[in-house]
């Protein structure tokens, strides 16, 4: 009997200095571990992209959002199902989702 294939497994990333995002299939806890991680899945489609905005001390999510700008505008955007910004820091959030929804990521703000 042969077997049925089986669907890939989602991808789902967070990048969130402190929650544990328990869908996520990979968690970067800080804004240079994230950019690891989109730079690690640049070739494959992410199915959802959850981000925090304040990672700990100084430490944003900023850089990220300046990588998958930069990705965009040089016409190669990351590959994303939905991004969700999940963040306590109001005025950061939106600062996100202004900044990803300019490129035509699809963003909304989220609980995580």
């Amino acid at each position: 009997m042969k077997e049925a294939p089986t669907a890939p497994m989602p991808i789902v990333l967070g990048i969130d200095d402190l929650r544990p995002l328990p869908r996520a299939t990979r968690i970067a806890r800080t804004s240079r571990e994230g950019i690891q991680l989109l730079e690690e899945h640049r070739d494959s489609f992410i199915d959802e992209l959850w981000l925090d905005h304040d990672l700990g001390g100084d430490d944003t999510i900023m850089p990220v959002v300046t990588l998958m700008e930069e990705a965009a505008f040089n016409g190669r955007p990351f590959r994303i199902g939905a991004v969700f910004v999940h963040s306590a820091n109001p005025i950061g959030a939106e600062t996100v989702v202004r900044s990803l929804t300019r490129w035509s990521y699809r963003v909304q703000r989220a609980t995580a």
